[in-house]
C-alpha cells in the first residue's frame, strides 16, 4: 500500500468539504459511539450539498438498519446511501463462487441475507461442506461458530473477513472488534483471510462506484482502517480525532496511515482548510521533540506531527512555553478541544537540523 497520490489543496476561503463532490463518512468513533452521538456531528452534517455515504466497516446491522440509527440520532440517512462490509464480502463471494454455493456464516442474520442477496446459500455448520466461510462483526459470537469456520477453513473453503478491526468503540469504550474474533481463527487455522472492509480497497470501492464519482474524502477516526483504507484507493481523507486513534497514535503513523487533513472535529468541514502556519515551532532535540509558541491547537499538532514523521525515533514531545503546554493537554482531552480547524499535513522535510 502506498500514501494517496492526491494532494492536500492550497488553503482558500472555501469550507474543506465544497473541495468533494462525496463524503465518505465512517461511523463508529466518527458519528457515534453506540447510542451516543459524537457531540457536534448531526450539525456539522446538516444541509449538505455534497453527496454523503455512510460506510462502515460493521457487518452486523443490514443497510436499511444502520439508516434507521442514523435517522434515530438526527441524521439524514436512506438505505442507499449507506455501505457496509458486509455487501462489499458478499460480492467478493459471488465474484469467486458458483450461483448456488454454500457459504459458511460467522456472523449475524444481515450478513446472511446480504449473501443470499447474491444467489448464494448461507448454512451455519460445517457439516455442510460450504465452500467458503465469511465472517463478520456480531456481539453473539461465541466458541461453537469459530468452531465451526475453523473446521470448514481447515477442509479448504474460502475464507472472508467483513473486516479485522481489532477494537469496538461503544459508549462505555472499546470493546473487542470483529478483528479479535477473525485473529482467534487464524491462530487454529493457521490461514488468512481475504478481507472486505478498510483498509483493503474492495468497500471503498464498492461506495465510490456508489457515489459516481472519484472526487471524495474518506473521513474517520481510526489511522488503521478509515486512514490506511483512504491511501489504499488514493483518495483525500479527514482524521477526527473523536474516537480511536490519538494524537500520539499520528505523531506514530508510518507512512500509509497518515492522513491528508487533521481536525478534532466534524465542524472542520465548514472551515477552509489551512496550512500549519509559524505560529508554532517544533524541533527534534536529538531526542525529544520541542514545541513552543502559539494559536491553534490542530496547528500545533500538524506541526509536531510534520517533525515526528521525520524522526520517528522520538521519545516524547515536550514544550517550552504555556500555550504549548495547554496545546498539548488538549490533544489528549477532548473536553479542553475548542478548535475546529482542518489543519493540512504536508509530507515532513527531509533534512531537519
Amino acid at each position: 500500500m502506498t500514501p494517496a497520490a492526491s494532494t492536500p489543496a492550497a488553503s482558500t476561503s472555501a469550507p474543506l468539504r465544497q473541495g468533494y463532490e462525496c463524503l465518505l463518512l465512517d461511523l463508529d468513533g466518527t458519528l457515534y459511539r453506540g447510542s451516543d452521538v459524537v457531540p457536534g456531528a448531526v450539525q456539522a452534517l446538516e444541509g449538505s450539498t455534497e453527496r454523503l455515504l455512510f460506510v462502515t466497516n460493521n457487518a452486523s446491522k443490514s443497510p436499511a438498519a444502520v439508516a434507521r440509527h442514523l435517522s434515530d440520532l438526527g441524521f439524514v440517512a436512506s438505505e442507499n446511501d449507506v455501505v457496509t462490509s458486509s455487501q462489499a464480502a458478499a460480492r467478493l463471494l459471488a465474484e469467486r463462487l458458483e450461483s448456488g454455493s454454500k457459504v459458511l456464516i460467522v456472523g449475524t442474520q444481515a450478513l446472511a441475507d446480504e449473501v443470499e442477496l447474491l444467489g448464494l446459500v448461507a448454512v451455519r455448520s460445517a457439516d455442510d461442506e460450504p465452500a467458503a466461510v465469511v465472517q463478520g462483526h456480531s456481539m453473539e459470537t461465541a466458541w461453537p461458530a469459530l468452531a465451526e469456520a475453523a473446521f470448514a477453513i481447515r477442509a479448504g473453503a474460502l475464507w472472508i473477513a467483513t473486516n479485522t478491526d481489532a477494537t469496538l468503540p461503544t459508549e462505555r469504550g472499546l470493546a473487542p472488534g470483529n478483528g479479535s474474533m477473525v485473529a482467534a481463527v487464524r491462530a487454529a487455522t493457521d490461514r488468512d483471510p481475504i478481507v472486505a472492509g478498510k483498509p483493503a480497497a474492495p468497500l471503498l470501492e464498492d461506495a465510490l462506484q456508489r457515489s459516481g464519482t472519484r472526487s471524495a474524502m474518506v473521513v474517520g477516526d481510526r489511522l488503521d482502517t478509515d486512514i490506511e483504507g483512504a491511501n489504499t484507493v488514493g483518495l483525500d481523507s479527514l482524521l477526527v480525532l473523536s474516537g480511536v486513534s490519538t494524537a500520539d497514535d499520528l505523531l506514530r503513523a508510518l507512512p500509509d496511515r497518515r492522513p491528508t487533513y487533521l481536525a478534532f472535529s466534524l465542524a472542520s468541514l465548514d472551515q477552509p482548510s489551512s496550512d500549519p502556519g509559524d505560529s508554532w515551532s517544533a524541533k527534534f532535540t536529538g531526542t525529544d521533540i520541542e514545541l513552543s509558541g502559539s494559536g491553534d491547537a490542530t496547528a500545533a499538532l500538524a506541526v509536531t506531527a510534520a517533525i515526528a514523521w521525520a524522526h520517528p525515533e522520538f521519545g516524547a514531545v515536550v514544550t517550552s512555553s504555556p500555550e504549548a503546554e495547554d496545546a498539548v493537554r488538549s490533544w489528549t482531552n477532548q473536553s479542553d478541544r475548542t478548535s475546529t480547524l482542518a489543519v493540512s499535513l504536508p509530507a515532513p522535510p527531509r533534512d531537519i537540523d
